[in-house]
């Protein structure tokens, strides 16, 4: 196994921060909205948590952007913050009621730290999460199945 030294740098591209690690086979770049998927679907993964939320007006926005194309929006109530070797991080969520929001916080930190470090090789230096509102199961909408009328009439030939 060959050992490389490499290089990590930071570079404005296109309006968006990338993490840019050289060495003696090539150039990786991890671009800040890798690292913002990264984190929501790290989010989602921690019970308790019931749905990320946008930032600012970027709420409505973002909900007809992901109707019209169907994206997953996997960045969404997430903001990145990429250095050369660290990153920050913040994210707006919302809880189900009755579990403990100290302990969903917590899983959050820890499942985001270790997806990060093990995908893009950054340390989270901080992660901080806004708890906007709380789910409660009761108000989500019943299916409610469509009545099916059967008719003992037949029709005779």
């Amino acid at each position: 196994m060959a050992t490389t030294k490499a290089a990590a740098k930071t570079k404005e591209t296109n309006g968006s921060v990338a993490k840019i690690i050289n060495s003696d086979e090539g150039k990786t770049v991890i671009r800040d909205q890798v690292v913002s998927k990264i984190v929501g679907l790290a989010v989602r993964e921690i019970e308790g948590v019931v749905r990320l939320v946008p930032f600012g007006a970027g709420q409505s926005v973002t909900q007809l952007a992901k109707s019209v194309t169907g994206s997953q929006m996997r960045d969404l109530g997430v903001h990145v913050e990429v250095g050369e070797t660290e990153a920050a991080v913040d994210v707006r969520i919302i809880s189900e009621y009755g579990a403990s929001i100290p302990a969903i916080a917590q899983a959050i930190r820890s499942n985001v730290v270790e997806r990060v470090r093990e995908m893009t090789g950054l340390k989270v230096v901080s992660i901080d999460i806004d708890v906007l509102d709380l789910h409660f199961a009761e108000d989500d909408d019943e299916v409610v199945e469509p009545e099916v009328e059967v008719s003992d009439e037949r029709e005779l030939n």
